[in-house]
């Protein structure tokens, strides 16, 4: 087989299956798994997908700015926001992750709620303003792709912190590769606040499943639930399933 062949077939079944395992590629194809994953190196230096261990998945395009995020699954991020918002009950340290999903959390808490909201987003202590929760703003560097304080001074603050529960924001989401977001530093930040949290759940729109951003932040598995859309399908919640998470859907 040509290597233009082996590429095409390569980026067809990405698109199919939405990942590849190169030894089980080589295997069909009778030909070395060195040479699939040469293949594969070379399509990812072209930025034609993103390799991982074992084999690859498919590219994901660069992350909206904050401005364009917030006109994006407006509907879904409100029903998504409205359902976590549910969870909380009075007298808890909460959590909130940057984001424009979670920002709909913040919107639907009932104005009157005796509650602790802490956060490294600017952002989402401005949603808090009218509220009756005491908010606790984290600073730090702020990273402004997605309005989040991150560095060391904002690690250090949530050392000193033992959330009830923490809502994280992801870009990406899969059942091997765990959640993953667009930048280092953020990822760091959201592993950290996590391991201070008796419970994390991940608030997610469909495109989210399946897919992958080039920083992990941490397995599937470690987060307590998942909050997802009425219309998902089985099919793609069904991995999740078996690890025992909670599935809630808005």
């Amino acid at each position: 087989m040509l290597t233009s062949q082996r590429r095409a077939l390569i980026t067809a079944r990405l698109a199919s299956d939405g990942q590849l395992v190169a030894k089980a590629l080589a295997d069909e194809l009778d030909l070395s798994e060195d040479t699939i994953r040469r293949d594969l190196r070379d399509m990812a230096a072209e930025g034609l997908l993103q390799r991982v261990h074992g084999g690859a998945l498919p590219l994901q395009p660069p992350l909206p700015d904050f401005p364009a995020r917030q006109t994006m699954a407006g509907t879904a991020k409100r029903d998504l926001g409205k359902m976590a918002a549910g969870l909380i009950r009075p007298g808890q340290l909460v959590f909130l992750d940057g984001g424009t999903t979670n920002a709909e959390i913040a919107r639907a808490l009932p104005r009157n709620l005796a509650v602790t909201i802490a956060t490294h987003s600017p952002t989402i202590a401005a949603e808090l303003v009218r509220h009756a929760a005491d908010v606790i703003l984290i600073g730090g560097r702020l990273y402004k792709h997605s309005m989040v304080a991150t560095g060391a001074t904002t690690l250090a603050a949530i050392e000193a912190m033992r959330p009830d529960i923490f809502f994280m924001g992801v870009t990406a989401l899969h059942p091997a590769h765990g959640l993953s977001t667009g930048d280092f530093e953020e990822a760091a930040i959201k592993r950290a606040i996590a391991a201070q949290a008796a419970e994390t759940f991940v608030c997610a729109t469909n495109e989210k499943f399946g897919a992958t951003s080039p920083h992990r932040i941490m397995p599937v598995e470690r987060l307590a639930g998942l909050i997802v859309q009425q219309d998902i399908d089985e099919q793609t919640l069904a991995p999740y399933r078996d690890m025992a998470l909670q599935m809630i859907a808005a």
